[in-house]
């Protein structure tokens, strides 16, 4: 069974919520001043953790926000890995690496075996797709899956990958398109395969084209809530609430600032909740 056949089978269970454990110490309600800033960080982390493990899809761990505090953060990026996929959760690490050849070998060993192993990892495909091929032996001997990105949510994607091509698609969909193709041959049991697409979810226009030209690709989903996505919107993406996962960073993260007197942990099971009753609200009217 792949990765991405775990994670089909971690949203049917438990719904699409991708936990995007993006921590920034500001983020903490309190620190324990006798504590480094990443042992604060892995203790808010841990019940996070803890608290969301029953209602999250999945984990996503954004490695900048650990880099940004030097070895004593990357103590805690590897220690935040551990304790998410202890729980038996798909854990995404937002690493974007895009680099070829012998480097990207030494990436995909980083953060595919050892102290920064995850499941499933995000690339960057825009020097071509010697990019990504460094990472597929781990994903056809180990079941490891990728994310790459294809239609992205910030307000910048405009700049280039919705530039036309002579044939009149995108960017993005040569992009879509070359790794779909690519994506056949490492195909799981749920019929989906471990190379999936970054699909943001901030522009909705063409949500129904892009769901129906990659019906075997899971897509990892950006931009609901802080960045202006609706659930209406992510619902289009999804496949009867599949196919898909929909990140929360901040949304769940800084929840406890919006529950006045509710514990930090306590407050991001609630936004879980209410994100995966919202979203499966929407996937139902369709």
């Amino acid at each position: 069974m792949t990765n991405m056949d775990k994670l089909y089978e971690s949203v049917a269970a438990n719904g699409p919520v991708c936990v995007g454990l993006d921590t920034e110490i500001s983020y903490l309600p309190t620190t324990d001043t006798a504590k480094t800033a990443g042992e604060n960080v892995v203790d808010f982390n841990r019940a996070l953790i803890a608290a969301t493990k029953g209602v999250a899809g999945c984990y996503k761990v954004q490695i900048a926000y650990y880099e940004s505090l030097g070895l004593d953060g990357m103590r805690a990026y590897a220690e935040t890995l551990r304790l998410a996929r202890a729980t038996g959760l798909p854990v995404i690490a937002d690493i974007k690496r895009g680099d070829i050849a012998k480097t990207a070998e030494m990436y995909a060993k980083a953060h595919f075996t050892g102290d920064f192993e995850a499941d499933i990892i995000t690339l960057a495909p825009y020097m071509g797709l010697d990019s990504i091929s460094p990472y597929l032996p781990y994903c056809k001997d180990q079941g490891k899956g990728v994310f790459v990105l294809c239609r992205t949510s910030n307000p910048g994607a405009k700049d280039f990958e919705y530039q036309k091509l002579a044939d009149g698609r995108h960017i993005y969909d040569l992009v879509g398109d070359s790794l779909t193709e690519l994506g056949k041959d490492y195909m799981g049991e749920h019929g989906y395969s471990s190379i999936g697409l970054v699909i943001g979810g901030t522009h909705t226009e063409e949500a129904t084209a892009i769901r129906a030209a990659y019906k075997n690709t899971f897509f990892l989903i950006p931009g609901y809530g802080a960045q202006g996505g609706k659930a209406a919107d992510i619902a289009q993406y999804l496949t009867k609430g599949n196919g898909g996962v929909v990140n929360s960073s901040r949304g769940i993260l800084l929840a406890y600032k919006k529950q006045p007197g509710v514990a930090f942990d306590e407050a991001a099971y609630n936004e879980c909740v209410r994100m995966r009753e919202d979203i499966q609200g929407e996937c139902n009217k369709l």
